[in-house]
């Protein structure tokens, strides 16, 4: 029974640090809503509502502290607060969150949770403050009742008895509002069953406003009357229960079990001190429902189904090979076509199991997009600006373990666009802007792949003195500086250690933050492009594969050395003549229809051994954003999809390469890596000399 138990204890813990996750979130939402609108009601009812669940759940788990803060903070959202829009109150949400998140993260690891001290003299000083006037108007009720307590409403519902939430505001001249409450309650309790009541009998002297939860076979209107205690009782509001579940049996009976103390009297169970083993059986049931339709399953268990499938899809091009050169040696055998059909259906199976392990992976944006918004709003505090985020695209789908790692990226380039991208109020008065600065983030998919765009309406990235501060530190000299394009400058800002703040911050200045995301993109094989405009903003665009495990890509052969590239980033491929090759500035261009397409060689040998006797060479045009180049292959080996491989530094050292795979036959390709080799020979258009790079095992020279 112990183990039972404790088992039970440890899952119901996981479900708690699951939950809190939402309810945390939700409460860093509802606390920018209070701050953009004091007196919204709405947003304190949802507070209290969260900040209500959160303390159930915590003690239901044996987390004292944090139920008892909780408790505390719930007892100062009422309607009145609400109503006198205390400018305090959303600084006192954010600050629980913050508190109510670090507690968890301590619980979690099982230490000690930090010291709830400082919010709790925030709460109090807030309920010190004195009152605004009061106006007597339509009373807004709350009924923002525990699960279990809804529970057993539903569970009275469903018996056919008549189930009515009654809110009460007491009379600000009351002299005794403990006793006029207690009064009350058993007016109610003569009436039907009392099922919940809130708050709790220990704060009746100060509350203003009680809510009762009754089964009654009497009507709205003889409640509501009934309730009207004179010198008590200021307004009455009686609405008939809607149950918002549907329970099983057994959610009915734990509801029973669960009820049965409020029916009575709650003094018993209120102090008793809330232990895992004690928890109401109700929480199990609740545990049972959520289970029903959702599995939780350990990631490194995903991770190892797709290498599973990674290995099926290198059997499968093992058996196309095979298949291949039977066919070549027996073109006619009847059993051929046996192999062939039996191929291509092993195939179908094993594309539709690709693609839903992927999808298993796959996460909405959402869950990371969701965090920004509190991040801009204390950054923009400190920076004593005023800026608003705008978000969409938060239902685009990408693989779990790309969002995580995204996730310090993006805090980084959000926090330099309000840092270093929007302007003071007064700079954009000044510039006939509004006062308010704006940051866009969006996602969406093109292709294969996830594009994420940062965008800010400040004042643009100043490429002159992004360019005299690389030619300060020697990263480059005047006169490829002179030659540099605005689009080339700009990216000096990913340069460890680069930065043009004059002074360092808490926020910035240190030179570190995009260098990060350089580096943390590039592991992810994917690449960042900047469009700036002076004046009007700036945008960072992302770009990801959907997956870092299967992709398609191009074969060819340069040098007898065999690569690959994903197939997303070829925009074309070209026939052309060595004799059709010019060389400008020290770089090779070819004339494309309309266009000059600049050259790219990748060879371990001299430019001069790639190409043909025919003089013929095959031109791949890739992209990625506003960038085209086009790379010289001796021979196209054909499409393939290829499971990705991560190689270690020590064979492969190379930011051109982003990973190798095994062909049907057992050849080693390598992929290239197209945002680095984009950005490697952009450079090289300016500083014309060697890259080093990764081909034939430790590197690979690439002129341009």
């Amino acid at each position: 029974m112990s183990s039972h138990s404790d088992e039970r204890a440890s899952e119901m813990r996981d479900l708690f640090f699951q939950s809190a996750q939402e309810l945390l979130q939700a409460l860093n939402v509802q606390g920018l809503a209070l701050e953009q609108d004091a007196a919204n009601a709405e947003a304190v009812r949802e507070i209290r509502r969260v900040v209500h669940t959160l303390k159930g759940d915590s003690a239901a788990c044996g987390f004292r502290e944090l139920s008892d803060l909780a408790h505390e903070l719930e007892d100062v959202l009422s309607p009145e607060i609400a109503a006198s829009g205390a400018a305090s109150l959303p600084e006192i949400v954010l600050s629980a969150a913050d508190m109510f998140d670090a507690m968890c993260a301590a619980y979690r690891a099982r230490l000690e949770p930090p010291n709830g001290d400082p919010l709790r003299a925030m709460i109090w000083r807030m309920a010190q403050r004195p009152s605004a006037p009061k106006v007597l108007g339509k009373m807004k009720p709350n009924f923002a009742w525990t699960e279990y307590e809804q529970l057993a409403m539903a569970e009275a519902a469903g018996r056919g008895l008549h189930v009515y939430e009654i809110a009460v505001s007491i009379e600000a001249a009351c002299p005794m509002r403990a006793a006029g409450i207690a009064l009350l309650k058993k007016v109610l309790q003569e009436a039907g069953t009392l099922l919940a009541s809130v708050p709790e009998e220990p704060r009746w002297a100060d509350a203003g406003h009680v809510e009762f939860a009754i089964a009654s076979d009497h009507d709205q209107q003889w409640l509501s009357n009934k309730c009207r205690v004179p010198g008590v009782v200021a307004q009455v509001a009686v609405e008939k229960f809607v149950p918002a579940l549907e329970l099983t049996h057994e959610d009915a009976a734990a509801a029973t079990t669960a009820a049965a103390p409020s029916a009575v009297g709650s003094t018993q169970a209120a102090s008793a001190p809330p232990n895992n083993h004690g928890a109401p059986d109700a929480v199990v049931n609740r545990i049972a429902a959520y289970a029903e339709n959702t599995l939780r399953v350990d990631a490194e268990r995903i991770d190892n189904l797709l290498n599973l499938v990674g290995e099926l899809v290198i059997g499968k091009s093992m058996l196309h090979q095979l298949l291949h050169e039977f066919t070549a040696r027996s073109p006619k055998d009847p059993l051929r076509a046996k192999f062939a059909d039996a191929l291509a259906f092993q195939s179908q199976v094993l594309n539709a199991l690709q693609r839903s392990a992927m999808k298993i992976r796959m996460v909405p944006v959402d869950q990371l997009f969701r965090r920004f918004p509190r991040l801009v709003r204390d950054v923009a505090k400190l920076c004593g600006k005023d800026v608003t985020l705008e978000v969409s695209g938060q239902e685009t789908d990408l693989d779990k373990g790309l969002l995580d790692a995204l996730a310090e990226p993006l805090v980084h380039l959000i926090r330099n666009a309000v840092d270093h991208g929007i302007e003071t109020p007064s700079e954009r008065s000044a510039a006939g802007k509004p006062d308010q600065g704006t940051i866009r983030l969006h996602a969406c998919h093109q292709g294969n792949q996830v594009v994420i765009e940062i965008s800010d309406d400040g004042h643009g990235i100043d490429a002159a003195a992004v360019l005299a501060k690389a030619v300060a530190r020697g990263l480059a000299t005047p006169e490829q500086a002179a030659r540099m394009s605005e689009t080339d400058a700009v990216e000096f800002i990913f340069e460890p250690g680069f930065s043009t703040a004059e002074r360092i911050s808490e926020i910035s200045g240190r030179g570190v933050g995009m260098d990060v995301v350089k580096t943390t993109l590039q592991k992810l094989k994917g690449n960042i492009s900047i469009e700036t405009r002076p004046g009007r903003g700036t945008t960072f665009q992302l770009r990801l594969p959907l997956t870092l495990a299967i992709i398609r890509a191009m074969l060819f052969r340069v040098a007898e050395r065999l690569y690959a590239i994903p197939l997303e980033s070829v925009l074309e491929i070209a026939r052309a003549r060595e004799a059709d090759i010019h060389r400008v500035d020290s770089h090779e261009v070819l004339q494309l229809r309309n266009e000059v397409l600049t050259l790219v060689r990748l060879s371990r040998l001299a430019p001069a051994a790639t190409g043909h006797g025919d003089g013929r060479v095959f031109v791949i045009v890739i992209g990625s954003g506003e960038r085209k180049f086009g790379l010289v292959v001796d021979k196209l080996v054909g499409e393939e999809e290829l499971v990705i491989k991560p190689l270690d530094e020590t064979i492969v050292a190379s930011e051109l390469v982003s990973g190798a795979s095994i062909l049907g036959d057992g050849t080693v390709v390598l992929i290239l890596n197209v945002g680095e080799v984009l950005r490697k020979f952009a450079r090289a258009r300016i500083n014309p000399a060697a890259i080093p790079a990764a081909g034939n095992g430790r590197s690979m020279e690439a002129t341009a």
